[in-house]
């Protein structure tokens, strides 16, 4: 009696080499609208923040956070950090008296950023009182001088992203809004958590010292983070 061996026809086996390569690239272009999303929306959070920053200056003639007479003037300031809710006034959105958390509390109390953040603590960050990037790490506003230069940083106003963002996305957010380099320019990598705790990121693991390129080859660190230069 005859045997019939039975398998795949080279039409089949091409059938299915076709759909595993469409599945492949349903994934891969899924991945690269994520990251494309990601990058937008981190380019969307500095630039609507900025322009919330400028806005509130150019109305009561003070920086969010160090106002003087916010509780006076901008109804439901919350009154747990500064001086009863109100900042120094000297100029400078600083840690000392909680003036960065209550940067947020400020603005979106007088409806300049979306949400409403209220300062609980002088150094007391969560949800409720600060926004966060697309990795859940915070938002912070802040006179520092924790980023990258290749002399020394001078202190000034700074927004940083928060941590834990790959280098590939920092580099491209950095290459549409400023320069593509990691310590120049207006954008610039921060070593800031964006946290009361957690793992600062390391300047070696996300750009080249002698050159200011992020490292995007090989493998790509994910605890990077940025800040914005005011």
């Amino acid at each position: 009696m005859r045997k019939h061996q039975s398998g795949f026809t080279l039409i089949e086996i091409a059938i299915v080499l076709v759909i595993i390569g469409l599945l492949l690239g349903g994934v891969l272009k899924g991945q690269e609208l994520i990251q494309s999303a990601r990058v937008r929306n981190l380019i969307s959070q500095q630039d609507g923040i900025k322009a919330a920053f400028f806005g509130f200056q150019d109305r009561f003639r003070a920086y969010p956070g160090d106002y003087g007479q916010a509780v006076a003037n901008i109804s439901g300031v919350g009154t747990a950090c500064g001086t009863g809710g109100n900042g120094n006034n000297n100029g400078q959105i600083e840690q000392a008296n909680g003036e960065y958390i209550m940067f947020w509390d400020h603005l979106s109390k007088a409806g300049f950023i979306n949400g409403s953040y209220t300062c609980t603590g002088n150094s007391t960050q969560t949800t409720n009182t600060n926004p966060t990037n697309p990795y859940s790490m915070f938002l912070v506003m802040i006179y520092d001088n924790v980023y990258a230069d290749p002399a020394a940083a001078a202190i000034r106003h700074n927004l940083k992203t928060g941590n834990q963002i790959p280098a590939d996305i920092m580099a491209e957010v950095d290459r549409k809004i400023d320069d593509g380099l990691a310590d120049r320019g207006a954008f610039r990598f921060s070593a800031h958590t964006g946290l009361t705790v957690g793992t600062p990121p390391t300047p070696a693991n996300c750009f080249t010292a002698a050159t200011g390129n992020w490292i995007v080859t090989g493998t790509v660190e994910v605890n990077c983070g940025g800040a914005s230069l005011f």
